[in-house]
């Protein structure tokens, strides 16, 4: 791997539980992980003693955070937002406490047949308090482009960016993410490449939505990497495979794309590992 690439990833699309998702990731070689399902547990919601015990295992393990998977601002812009942003709180002093400086954020979900752009100055108002404790907390949220949210096009991730970029808050960009809205991911990376902090791995089909491996897609994998390569990009690569309801993955053992991999989940990510492995050995 390039000393300006490092690998992480959602580690719990191995197993639910911690310690078997330590052993996967390490098998790999790899020395980070984005927390987001701890033992059944989502990141955000963990306790004080947890998030103690969770510190110990990576530090047995020798493992590090990437960025916090939290789920904040993965709610229906018309739900409790005080509530949310207690949850905000907590997940700041997790991140603290695990030595990231990233949490991944949301800008809620719209509600259905309704247009995004009548709910605009309500979604930036609540970002706007979110990067506010951000800034004084000195934590940087990253904002993942979710189907169904207000940014989930390349053009209103743009418009979050341009009225709230700062050194608390920039994007994490999601090829298939992307795909999944029908939106071309070359253009989505030249609209958002000056905003980029943090980059998620994953692809998808435009034909049926399906995640596959990446370099399987429509989401430019190869493209985006070089790209980001040739910026000078100084920072985490995200595996979030997906793969665990892929449609296609019978026929991908036919092609002996899993062959010898481990079974279940250690197996995808494992592929997806590889996949990601083929496409930066091209660049």
């Amino acid at each position: 791997m390039h000393k300006r690439f490092t690998v992480t990833g959602f580690a719990d699309e191995i197993d639910k539980d911690i310690i078997r998702q330590f052993e996967g990731i390490k098998k790999l070689g790899i020395q980070y992980f984005d927390p987001r399902n701890v033992n059944g547990k989502t990141v955000s919601l963990l306790t004080e003693s947890e998030t103690e015990t969770l510190a110990e295992e990576m530090k047995r393990y020798d493992i590090k955070v990437g960025c916090i998977g939290s789920r904040i601002g993965k709610i229906r812009i018309d739900e409790d937002f005080e509530a949310h942003m207690e949850e905000l709180q907590n997940t700041i002093r997790i991140a603290k406490r695990l030595g990231t400086k990233f949490i991944r954020v949301f800008s809620f979900y719209i509600p259905p047949e309704e247009k995004p752009e009548d709910y605009r100055d309500a979604v930036l108002d609540r970002m706007k308090k979110m990067v506010a404790l951000a800034k004084k907390e000195d934590v940087i949220l990253l904002h993942e482009n979710e189907k169904g949210i207000y940014g989930d096009t390349a053009k209103r991730c743009r418009e979050l960016m341009e009225a709230l970029f700062c050194d608390n808050f920039g994007a994490v960009f999601d090829p298939a993410n992307f795909v999944q809205c029908d939106e071309d991911t070359k253009e989505a990376y030249r609209q958002l490449s000056p905003y980029i902090r943090y980059m998620h791995i994953k692809d998808a089909r435009f034909s049926d939505r399906v995640v596959v491996p990446a370099g399987m897609g429509d989401g430019n994998l190869q493209y985006i990497l070089k790209s980001l390569f040739e910026s000078g990009y100084d920072g985490f690569l995200c595996l979030e495979p997906h793969l665990g309801n892929f449609e296609g993955l019978k026929e991908l053992e036919t092609d002996e794309l899993m062959a010898d991999l481990p079974d279940g989940g250690e197996g995808t990510y494992t592929l997806a590992y590889n996949k990601l492995c083929e496409i930066l050995e091209t660049i």
